[in-house]
Order: C-alpha cells, then sequence, then structure tokens
C-alpha cells in the first residue's frame, strides 16, 4: 500500500520553510491549518536555555575527561532525563523531531565514551540550530515590522511624519550642534 505524500512519517519527514514573520510558508501539507511561527513553539524559552547550557557543558567534560563504567552510566542518566526535560518546554512539533533525532540509550547495555560524546554533540547541534531559528525568525519579524513602520510614515501626508514636527518648532533641524 502506498503511502499520500502529505502524510509525515519517517519515510517523509514534513520541511517548513519560514518566512519573515516567523510562520511556515510551506511543504507542511496542511495548508488549511494556522502554523505556530518558530518562536511559538518553544513554550518554556528559560528552561530550555539552562538545559540547553547544562548539556553544552556536558559535553565538554565529557571530552576532556575520561569516564568509568559508573559515570558513563550517570551521563547516560543524565542524557535522559535531559530530553525528557527538553520535551516539557517545546511544542508537539519540536517533541517530535526532537525523538526522531535523539535515539534513546538501551537498558542493558552501558554505552561507550564515543556513544555518549555523540549523543551530547548531536543534541547540543539539535539545540544550537533551534536557538538559530529563533534568532533567525526574531531578526525577520523586526526588519519587517521596520518595514511596515517606514511604509506607514511614507503614507503619511507632508507635515504628519515625525520629522516634519521638527519644522513646526522655529524651523530649527536638529543636529549635533546647537
Amino acid at each position: 500500500m502506498e503511502m499520500p505524500r502529505n502524510e509525515r512519517s519517517p519515510e517523509n519527514p514534513q520541511i517548513l520553510v519560514v518566512g519573515q514573520d516567523g510562520t511556515a510558508l510551506g511543504g507542511g501539507g496542511d495548508e488549511g491549518s494556522r502554523e505556530i511561527p518558530v518562536t511559538e513553539q518553544v513554550e518554556q524559552p528559560a528552561k530550555v536555555m539552562r538545559i540547553g547550557s547544562m548539556i553544552k557543558q556536558l559535553l565538554e567534560e565529557v571530552r576532556a575527561a575520561p569516564l568509568d563504567e559508573a559515570s558513563r552510566v550517570r551521563l547516560k542518566e543524565i542524557h535522559a532525563s535531559s530530553v525528557k526535560e527538553l520535551e516539557d518546554g517545546l511544542a508537539p512539533e519540536l517533541v517530535e523531531e526532537l525523538e526522531r533525532l535523539s535515539l534513546p540509550f538501551t537498558d542493558e547495555v552501558v554505552p561507550s565514551d564515543a556513544e555518549l560524546r555523540i549523543a551530547q554533540a548531536q543534541l547540543v547541534g539539535w539545540l544550537e540550530g533551534l536557538f538559530h531559528g529563533i534568532q533567525t525568525t526574531l531578526f525577520a519579524q523586526q526588519m519587517a515590522a521596520r518595514a511596515q513602520l517606514e511604509q506607514m510614515r511614507r503614507a503619511l501626508p507632508p507635515g504628519m511624519s515625525p520629522e516634519g514636527d521638527d519644522e513646526h518648532m522655529g524651523g530649527r533641524s536638529g543636529g549635533p550642534y546647537l
């Protein structure tokens, strides 16, 4: 049986293209539904930032020191609880993406140093991508707001713009010197 193209699955992941206002422009398959801006997909940004900083610091520590079996078991637990805590601060769309990308460790086997480093680095990379996406969206929103404000200023009749207010104050224009 062939799966429809617009269905999401591991073989057919959803790709979002984000516009200037932070909303998805297409590729989602649900044309009629309202898309959520990336900035609103992080429901608890402070929590996500704290956990992200902790995970990044842990990665640096794991790279710097050799790990014995007890520390690898502990780091495996920290990794699992960090992913769980991150999921609590994210919208369902981002939780699904995180779950697809971060495969859990098996209960029976203690992961090696390399496996732990890879898992931590992958999580740090995903979080940095998320933060860059948020920053890009905020920048695009600021630029769109500036453009809209400038367009509104140009639409004002002569003498109504903020620059025109200086002319009503004795004909003087502001400058670096009085």
